[in-house]
């Protein structure tokens, strides 16, 4: 492109040319060649200011790319989706969450294991959010890692992306659950096969008779699902091929992972069916054992609601009979008499119109109690067959502790049902050095020969001189 203005100091032409041939401009005569003006190697100060700052990895021609790990997390999150088949959204949805995590402060310095884990722990965020019935034991066999590694980290990564994942229901985890059991003539011989509809249906009942005697709050979903597939097939048709197959024989027959707790589940739901089973009233008084009661099963959840009324109510009849202290108990207690007499007055000072209640049966009614000044507690006040001590007892015939409130009744939760084991502080030792060493220390620290003579010949050079004085 010719320059108006530029005329060349060698000829006199006016056909001055820019040459960009170079990395430094120049303004050359096309006719000689000459040189006319050559371009600045630096900026000027105002160019300086007028720039802006570019970052180095902008100014590269070659983009960053995402570091290995990362790909491969992709690749797993994206492969997982695939196996659980779920839609593009959610594949998509997963994704996303796993770089926002991977990219977080709180992600970057942690172990391998823990940045493998935390694909599955997007994917089962991302399932509970769509809704869609997938556990955390299914995750962890996908994974083949520890259930409480991806516990920690999906906890973790929750609070971290701030996300709103609530628990799937164990009743709709079930019919998923049942599809992975390998039942069908296909598979198993026709007198062991059964229909995936049926025993989802039949599961899902063992399943609202466990969620109501407490087995289910606050545990695993996996295990109770096993046990109530389990107790639902051999219930269908009890025979006595299935009565004999065991749990861990029937998940290697339906091809599926057997828990570890699952044996446990499966006693405690017998247990359940057991002691509603006892209430059948053709029964009449027969002892009902976990290896009958799966013939009972059909007439049990037919009739699940009476019989629970009346396992219940029977069982507060039984604490209540035990409550009453027989006659030749009565005597013996100290201040039986006393007893009597405070309570044939509390119940002589009601009104006319008033029936009296049993005195022996439950707490005591503490209004009543109130308003009179002469009875006292310490004397009268007898509960579950242990009498108070009163101020003239002997401390050495203390009453023995209370039962665990979980035994007072029929179906409660098993933090309540099982005492927790409390743990006892160690109290701390505080060594001042001016404790005395027995000889076993002594001989402890000892190590050379050469120590061993030394140690002897200063013992006895001490015990010569206690000789002396």
């Amino acid at each position: 492109m010719a320059t108006v203005g530029l005329k060349c100091p060698e000829c006199g032409s006016l056909d001055i040319v820019d040459d960009e041939h170079y990395s430094q401009p120049q303004l050359v005569c096309a006719d000689c060649g000459a040189v006319v003006s050559e371009g600045l190697l630096t900026t000027t100060r105002s160019e300086e200011t007028q720039g802006t700052d570019v970052r180095y990895s902008n100014s590269t021609e070659v983009d960053k790319k995402p570091c290995r790990n990362l790909i491969n997390g992709i690749h797993r999150v994206r492969a997982l989706c695939r196996i659980l088949r779920l839609t593009f959204l959610m594949e998509e949805t997963a994704e996303t969450h796993f770089k926002q995590a991977y990219e977080h402060p709180n992600f970057i310095r942690v172990s391998l294991q823990k940045k493998e884990v935390l694909a599955g722990c997007c994917v089962l965020a991302t399932c509970r959010q769509h809704s869609w019935p997938i556990a955390m034991g299914t995750i962890c066999c996908l994974l083949e890692a520890n259930p409480r590694l991806i516990g920690v980290v999906y906890q973790e990564m929750v609070k971290t992306l701030k996300i709103e994942a609530p628990p799937t229901s164990i009743i709709n985890l079930l019919e998923t659950h049942c599809q992975a059991y390998k039942l069908s003539p296909q598979h198993v011989h026709e007198e062991l096969s059964e229909s995936s509809k049926d025993l989802t249906k039949r599961a899902a009942v063992l399943l609202e008779l466990a969620a109501d005697a407490w087995l289910v709050t606050g545990r695993q979903p996996i295990p109770i699902l096993t046990a109530s597939i389990f107790l639902a097939w051999q219930s269908l048709k009890p025979t006595q091929t299935r009565l004999k197959y065991t749990l861990a024989r029937f998940c290697q027959m339906a091809k599926v992972t057997k828990s570890s707790i699952a044996p446990k589940r499966v006693t405690e739901l017998k247990e359940v069916l057991c002691k509603l089973g006892q209430e059948l009233p053709w029964l009449r008084g027969d002892e009902v054992t976990p290896q009958t009661v799966i013939q009972m099963v059909d007439d049990i959840l037919n009739h699940r609601l009476t019989l629970l009324r009346r396992a219940l109510s029977s069982h507060e009849e039984a604490l209540a009979s035990e409550s009453v202290l027989p006659p030749s108990l009565e005597d013996s207690i100290p201040g039986s008499h006393t007893n009597t007499t405070c309570l044939e007055g509390a119940v002589s000072s009601q009104t006319p119109g008033q029936t009296p209640k049993d005195p022996f049966v439950g707490e005591p009614d503490t209004v009543s109690v109130q308003q009179q000044g002469d009875v006292d507690l310490t004397c009268t006040v007898v509960m579950e067959g242990l009498p108070h001590t009163g101020p003239g007892t002997d401390s050495q015939h203390s009453q023995p502790s209370v039962p665990n409130s979980g035994k007072r009744s029929l179906f409660e939760p098993p933090s309540v049902r099982y005492a927790k084991i409390r743990r006892v502080l160690v109290p701390v030792v505080e060594v001042t050095g001016d404790e005395e060493i027995s000889d076993s220390e002594i001989d402890s620290y000892i190590r050379t020969p050469q120590e061993i003579r030394d140690y002897v010949e200063a013992k006895e050079a001490l015990a010569s001189s206690d000789d002396e004085f």
